[in-house]
């Protein structure tokens, strides 16, 4: 599953790709446009209801899959634990 940040790039990208700016998607969903702006941030805690909107409305659908755990690569683990001067 994506990061906040993530989701945030993705709405818009969608937004931009309908010639929507923040404004005028926040007159279509009712949403605040401070609110939008969270969300495009990564920054968004409100409720689902309100990220259900703004994605139905720039063509995005919420989607729930099995979290992959991955573990970083051996030079990632080195730069982790070295020690600092």
């Amino acid at each position: 599953m994506a990061h906040r940040d993530q989701i945030g790039e993705k709405v818009k990208e969608a937004r931009k790709s309908k010639g929507y700016t923040q404004q005028k998607l926040s007159k279509l969903t009712r949403i605040n446009k401070t609110t939008i702006s969270e969300i495009e941030n990564g920054r968004f805690t409100g409720s689902f209801d309100i990220f259900e909107r703004l994605l139905d409305e720039v063509g995005l659908q919420f989607e729930v899959v099995k979290k992959k755990h991955t573990l970083p690569d051996w030079d990632e683990i080195e730069a982790l634990f070295a020690e600092k001067d």
